[in-house]
């Protein structure tokens, strides 16, 4: 019975820290469900404004009297529900972020956290800026090509729907390209490469960018170019980045090899030939000296 108990307990002490880890990325998930839903309960209320935002660009490059169109019965409700709750989310990134980050900090060294730290803040910035990039440079440019290349006669009128679900494709696809710079960063800490290395690969690079800014963007020359361009760019940058990361790693490995070789020459010179030895041997005739007097002990008076 003792050895079964003891199994037992045994089995119960690993099986605990998992259901405790499960605990808390539950907590930790409903917390940012929690967050979630405020901010859309908040956001509904201005649901149609926030699509007329969202739309100002289309609408700014159409004719004079075009609108766009709703060719759903529930559209008008359910596409500014949609993106209400879409920018929910976008805006409860950060939180999201922090939440990811608690939970996985207390299993990271303390080197690995700062390096962290720094970069998950990075990842949120670049996913951000990567949306403004879109919204503010990359639909002017694109909808005037768009409109201006219109058949004759054709009324452009674009579904609500439709429109919503090519921003929403458009805000992911530049917002995930912008995260160039911290994927290079990363391969380059972890020692998967370094910046000789992707150097080399620039111009595999630069033609795979243009296949992305292919794949998820409209099939038109100016979109795929506004993305591939930038991707480039931030690939650019991710090797000036990958370089003062390589050249602080060497600095450092250096300075440890240098202060390994000066405790070894440091401990050479203590043990050098002038320290004199801890036990001495006798000779000869304190050997005999010593015996005589253990046999005089031995005799006695």
């Amino acid at each position: 019975m003792s050895e079964n108990q003891t199994n037992n307990n045994d089995q119960m002490e690993h099986e605990q820290p998992f259901m405790a880890h499960l605990i808390e990325l539950r907590d930790r998930i409903l917390r940012i469900v929690v967050v979630v839903i405020a901010i859309f309960l908040v956001l509904f209320f201005f649901a149609n404004d926030l699509y007329q935002i969202v739309s100002a660009p289309l609408m700014a490059q159409l004719p004079d009297g075009s609108t766009m169109i709703a060719t759903g019965v529930a559209a008008p409700f359910l596409t500014p529900f949609k993106l209400s709750l879409v920018t929910s989310i976008f805006i409860a990134i950060p939180y999201i972020f922090y939440q990811f980050w608690g939970f996985v900090a207390p299993g990271l060294y303390r080197h690995e956290k700062r390096l962290a730290v720094p970069l998950i803040a990075s990842s949120v910035v670049l996913f951000y800026s990567g949306i403004v990039f879109s919204f503010y440079i990359v639909f002017p440019l694109m909808f005037a090509f768009f409109t201006a290349t219109t058949p004759e006669g054709v009324a452009m009128m674009t579904d609500i729907s439709q429109y919503l679900d090519f921003v929403l494709k458009m805000f992911f696809a530049f917002g995930v390209a912008f995260e160039v710079p911290i994927v290079t960063i990363v391969l380059t800490i972890t020692g998967v490469t370094n910046a000789k290395k992707l150097a080399e690969k620039r111009p595999y690079v630069i033609v795979g960018s243009f296949v992305v800014g292919m794949l998820l963007t409209p099939p038109d020359i100016v979109s795929q170019t506004l993305l591939a361009i930038p991707v480039w760019l931030l690939f650019e940058l991710g090797i000036i980045f990958s370089r003062i990361i390589g050249s602080r790693k060497a600095q450092k490995e250096n300075e440890e090899a240098n202060n390994s070789s000066d405790a070894e020459d440091t401990n050479e010179s203590s043990t050098g030939d002038d320290e004199e030895p801890r036990y001495k041997p006798m000779s000869d005739e304190e050997m005999e000296a010593e015996l005589d007097a253990i046999e005089r002990e031995e005799e006695g008076p």
